[in-house]
């Protein structure tokens, strides 16, 4: 058994005792009521950070809500990584076209965590680098997103470093008095990627306790056009369908139980840049694979159970079951016609409860939450002719496999000094344990076993002052800490990690450990919206690939190890002006510097080294206009990038997605408009890339599309 012992793990027991020995504070943490003769600003309320619904302004921490029924977001979006573009220290890579991971603060894959109604996406085998399941969320099925910025594990446990994401579904309608129908169809076309995207969705509440929502949406994509002079990029278009249903029962007063399922199914997703159909676009070396596809399905089923008592002990309460199947399966074929079939099936058994107490100590949040993942994995290896070489022991990760995950958390909101200053502390205790029987040795090719176990402590302390009664404008600092426990991806992975190299089974391991401090001021003037901050991440026990020196099948070895140790920090700034009823503005800018302890050569001696993917300063600047009555709005947006040139050797090694030199920047505008004919019609029309730029993400394996008209319609009725 081994635990994780922080360098300065001694902050949980502290804020523990802080919370026990503060003073009587006001139990409630809502936001205050606006001063006499001031202009009503409406509240944006979030319920992801500290797990209670609460204005934005009375969070301590950096938080981002997003309308997923904006028809400009709704509109410029085609999967949920893509939802999340604009936002301060986020960019969202993509390793080809269907597979979107959300870089944030620095980080991505398995060091994000994404939440669907509060329940975890994240898995077991979830693997380093950027990964493609959160684009297995379809965005039109999310009612609103709420982005967490930086450490989340207090509330969210391992993964939640960088960030976390929770996607809210579409609910039910209201009920008005009288059985309420609602329907909703919308059609997507876009040119640069001759694609078909389209949902069907139809919602009724029979009554003021049940209410049903349901819907399914069908996408098609084609090869995706780049700029000017990249043209149409080759087995970049894939198929997806998606579909969801959702049932809400109130049991009477304020509880309600839901019932909810949705999954999602994915066909022929290229990794192009690994492949003969990759580009060379500013120097990029093209792959050799004659294929290289994946194909996903998940699926989704949970049921919970939300309450709410004004008076007692307890003044909510919400419980939830889950079970959660993800399936992937690899189909490659290599240069000499050798081809081989892999993939993973997880089944994620859930349970959590959470319950809320406002008490003269403050508002408390606390609960459990218990995950079982239950894996098998497969692999095959085909000669040339088609004819079956070999069946391995493993696939990707282990077969048959199990990892579980225990956690205990609790978090009190303290206002003091008559609601001149908010104290917010939170602990968690994490048990975490992998048991692997199928597990092949790199060495002799033998099978091992795999077996072990972690416990971990995390806290956080956050502050925040409001420099207003109304809380419009506050200033928040604290220090949180993260984590992330090794999972099987770590202990066995058996596959290709980057360009040229192979990942092998690492089975001893320590979790990863991180502590953030943080600083910002959020502002909400009559006419402006203002919020910047500074954080600085400590890196410590961070889990790299080092190289062994072996080859397996013409391909480096790696394998992994706790020798990271560094930082990232950055600051961050999103700022919307009002400039007049019909007009505003909107800037959001990143600049982001971060290095760690890393193995640049393949000698394995460690040395400090960029943070892999740096993002690159980038800003984005957007001008709308927008009749009085909403009818009509045009806006019109710029997105630039500087040249991300601070590359690891990891990042140097990855010729199929890297330029040499680092990947160039950029500057490119969109132009959309829309217009809601009537009462329900709704009709949007966009060119994106205006001057048909030439131009990827840092680390993607494919360029964004060129000049890209989009027309969309929406009818609610």
């Amino acid at each position: 058994m081994k635990t994780a012992s922080f360098k300065k793990t001694g902050m949980a027991a502290w804020i523990i005792m802080t919370v026990a020995a503060g003073p009587a504070a006001q139990a409630s943490a809502t936001t205050n009521s606006p001063a006499a003769g001031a202009e009503a600003v409406l509240p944006e309320m979030v319920v992801t950070p500290l797990r209670i619904a609460r204005d934005v302004n009375s969070e301590p921490i950096t938080v981002y809500r997003l309308d997923a029924s904006d028809g400009a977001l709704r509109q410029a979006v085609r999967s949920t990584p893509d939802a999340l573009q604009g936002i301060p220290s986020v960019f969202a890579q993509k390793t080809s076209y269907g597979q979107g991971s959300p870089f944030l603060r620095g980080f991505t894959g398995f060091r994000t965590l994404c939440l669907i109604d509060g329940i975890r996406l994240n898995n077991s085998v979830f693997r380093d680098g950027p990964n493609q399941y959160w684009g297995t969320v379809d965005s039109l099925s999310v009612a609103d997103y709420e982005l967490i910025m930086g450490p989340a594990s207090v509330m969210y446990g391992s993964d939640a470093v960088g960030g976390a994401l929770n996607a809210l579904p579409i609910r039910p309608p209201e009920f008005a008095g009288s059985p309420a129908w609602q329907g909703r169809l919308y059609g997507r076309r876009a040119g640069a990627d001759a694609s078909t995207v389209g949902r069907a969705q139809f919602g009724t509440r029979l009554s003021q306790s049940l209410g049903f929502v349901g819907g399914f949406s069908l996408k098609e994509f084609g090869d995706l056009k780049g700029g000017r002079d990249v043209g149409a990029q080759e087995h970049t278009g894939y198929r997806e369908r998606d579909y969801d249903v959702r049932m809400d029962y109130r049991l009477g007063g304020d509880s309600t139980l839901t019932v909810a399922h949705q999954g999602v199914n994915q066909d022929g997703v290229w990794r192009t840049h690994r492949t003969i159909y990759g580009i060379a676009w500013e120097g990029l070396q093209v792959g050799d694979e004659k294929a290289h596809t994946l194909d996903q399905r998940r699926g989704l089923t949970y049921l919970k159970y939300r309450g709410a008592k004004p008076n007692g002990p307890v003044n909510a309460v919400e419980c939830a079951l889950s079970r959660h199947v993800q399936t992937e399966d690899l189909y490659r074929v290599k240069k000499d016609d050798k081809s081989e079939e892999q993939g993973f099936d997880v089944t994620a058994w859930g349970g959590a409860l959470q319950l809320r107490s406002d008490t003269s100590l403050g508002q408390w949040v606390y609960g459990t939450e218990y995950y079982f993942d239950d894996v098998s994995s497969y692999a095959r290896k085909h000669k040339a002719d088609g004819r079956l070489d070999k069946v391995e022991i493993q696939g990707p990760v282990a077969d048959d496999a199990a990892y579980q995950s225990l956690g205990v958390y609790v978090a009190d909101t303290i206002r003091l000094l008559a609601g001149r200053l908010d104290v917010v502390p939170g602990a968690r205790y994490t048990f975490a344990r992998a048991d692997a029987d199928q597990v092949e040795d790199p060495v002799s090719g033998d099978r091992m076993t795999v077996e072990d176990d972690w416990n971990t402590v995390v806290g956080s302390l956050r502050f925040l002052v409001p420099l207003s009664d109304d809380r419009r404008h506050v200033v928040f600092a604290g220090a949180s800490q993260g984590f992330r426990a090794p999972n099987l991806s770590d202990l066995t992975r058996l596959d290709i990690a980057r360009s040229s190299e192979i990942e092998t089974p690492s089975p001893d391991l320590d979790p990863e450990e991180y502590v953030a401090w943080e600083i910002g001021l959020k502002s909400r003037f009559e006419r402006l919206t203002s919020r910047v901050g500074y954080y600085y991440t400590m890196i410590d026990k961070m889990i790299l690939r080092a190289p062994t020196g072996r080859s397996i099948d013409e391909y480096a070895e790696v394998t992994k190890k706790n020798s990271g140790q560094g930082y990232i920090q950055g600051i961050e700034l999103a700022e919307t002006l009002r400039l007049t009823p019909q007009w505003s503005a909107r800037v959001s800018a990143a600049w982001m510097d971060g290095q760690v302890d890393a193995y640049p050569t393949s000698d394995a001696v460690k040395e400090r080294d960029y943070i892999s993917r740096l993002m690159p300063p980038t800003a984005e600047v957007t001008l709308r206009r927008q009749t009085e009555t909403g009818k009509y709005w045009c806006e019109a947006v710029g997105k630039l990038a500087a040249k991300a040139d601070k590359l690891s050797a990891d990042d140097e090694r990855d010729i199929q997605r890297i330029p040499p030199g680092g990947t160039p920047g950029y500057a490119v505008c969109h132009v959309r408009a829309g217009a809601r004919l009537i009462d329900g019609p709704g009709v949007t029309v966009a060119l994106e890339n205006v001057l048909d730029e030439d131009y990827r993400i840092h680390g993607s394996g494919v360029n964004e599309p060129g000049r890209n008209l989009v027309l969309a319609a929406d009818w609610t009725f």
